[in-house]
Parts: structure tokens; C-alpha cells; sequence
């Protein structure tokens, strides 16, 4: 035992130091084809389609049924009183899976009048993108009003369109955005009304009964609910939103 520990110890030593301190090899990862450099095209459809999914949820609120949907579920809570019931997870996940049921004939559009053609190479990236592009446009075009689109028309210094093609895209959006906002606000309004009525009711009882440091609030909630449960409210709500983009 102590011969073979000896001979460890000599091989030890008589071992180079530049065997011991032997380099890790670098390991490099790169986009190229094999035995050369990838083409340009290449690394571009690479940088493309990277930068198309860094700023797709970006796109998905900028440009889709997503912003009514979102805020009108969103004062239908505040509306309500339950606080952070519905979680705000639940009513992100209704607003994304409502917003592809609404914008399903849209989608289906690009994809067979854009992207299948593109994948079967029959047309071009930059055809296939003006392409996309189209059906989003008339989707936006449908929900403006014309109110929010002279306007950012006029701020952006652009001369009156004499048709829609004339509209640039960067300014179509912004005035979708606003249209959007201002019919989620009214719908919004007409959601407070019922549920107003029925916090007033409460808070005059309360106060008749001299019960003025019980807050409204609690006694009213259960009438809310017992309400919106009795008229089927989310079929009403979910109804009227989907119906109010006409694209069924």
C-alpha cells in the first residue's frame, strides 16, 4: 500500500506543470451553414422572426379585441365590489381566449391568404407581410371612429386620405386604441348603472334603520351577486362584448 501510494506521489511530480494546467477547450456556438457562413437572407428571417415574438403581446393588446374586452372585464369587477374576484389571471385568460374566438375570422384570413401561400414559397416575405397586414387594417378600420382618426391624422401632419389605403398603419393604430378605449369607458358606464342603484338603495336603508357605521358595501355585495347570478349575467356580458365587434 505504501509502494503504489509512493509511486503516485513520484508520477505527481514528475508530471509537467503544463500538463496539470492544460487549458479547458472553448466551445463556440454560431448560426453558419456547414463549412461556411450563413447568407444574409438567413440570419434576417433569424432576426425577424425573434423580433416578431419579443413584441407579440405587444401586437396582440395594440392591434385586437383585447383592450375592450380586458377593461370592460375589468369594470365589471370594480363594479361589483369582490375585490380581486375574479383574479386578475382569470380575466387576462377570458380576455386572450375570447379575443382569438372574435378575431378567428381574421386569423384564418392571414393564414390563407399569407402564410400558407409564403410556407408553400409562392409568394415572397415582404408579399407576405403587406399581405397579413391587410386583414388587421380592415379589422382596425371597422372598430375606428372617425372622430379619433381626423385626429391623429391631423397631429401627425398627414394630408386628408382620399381611402383608407392612404392611412398609414402607425396611425391607424393609436386611433384604433383610443376607439377602443372610448367604447370600453361607455360600456363600462352602462355596467355601473344597475349595481349604483343597488348600493344607493342600501346605503338609504341603512341610514333610515340608523345603522349609519355599517358600510354599504357589505350588506350590498350579496345583492349583487344574487342579481347578476339571477339575470345570467356572464352569458349577457360575454354576449354583447362579442357581438359589439360584428364580425359574426
Amino acid at each position: 500500500m505504501k509502494s503504489a501510494s509512493g509511486i503516485v506521489l513520484m508520477l505527481l511530480i514528475v508530471l509537467p506543470a503544463s500538463v496539470m494546467a492544460e487549458p479547458v477547450p472553448a466551445i463556440t456556438i454560431g448560426l453558419g451553414q456547414a463549412g461556411g457562413q450563413a447568407p444574409p437572407s438567413t440570419l434576417m428571417q433569424i432576426l425577424l422572426i425573434m423580433t416578431v415574438l419579443s413584441v407579440a403581446p405587444a401586437i396582440l393588446l395594440m392591434t385586437t379585441a383585447f383592450i375592450r374586452l380586458a377593461v370592460v372585464l375589468s369594470f365589471l369587477r370594480q363594479a361589483m365590489g369582490t375585490q380581486q374576484m375574479p383574479p386578475n389571471q382569470v380575466i387576462i385568460g377570458l380576455s386572450l381566449f375570447l379575443t382569438f374566438f372574435v378575431m378567428s375570422p381574421v386569423f384564418n384570413q392571414i393564414n390563407d391568404q399569407a402564410v400558407q401561400p409564403y410556407l408553400t414559397q409562392k409568394i415572397d416575405q415582404k408579399q407576405a407581410l403587406t399581405l397579413a397586414v391587410e386583414p388587421m387594417r380592415q379589422f382596425m378600420f371597422s372598430q375606428t371612429t372617425e372622430s379619433e382618426l381626423s385626429l391623429l391624422m391631423e397631429i401627425s401632419g398627414h394630408p386628408d386620405p382620399a381611402g383608407k389605403e392612404d392611412v398609414p398603419t402607425l396611425t391607424l393604430i393609436p386611433a384604433f386604441m383610443l376607439s377602443e378605449l372610448k367604447r370600453a369607458f361607455q360600456i363600462g358606464f352602462m355596467i355601473y348603472i344597475p349595481f349604483l342603484v343597488i348600493d344607493m338603495i342600501v346605503a338609504s336603508v341603512l341610514m333610515s334603520m340608523g345603522m349609519m357605521m355599517l358600510p354599504p358595501i357589505i350588506i350590498s355585495l350579496p345583492f349583487k351577486l344574487l342579481l347578476f347570478v339571477l339575470v345570467d349575467g356572464w352569458t349577457l356580458i360575454v354576449g354583447s362584448l362579442v357581438q359589439s365587434f360584428h364580425m359574426f
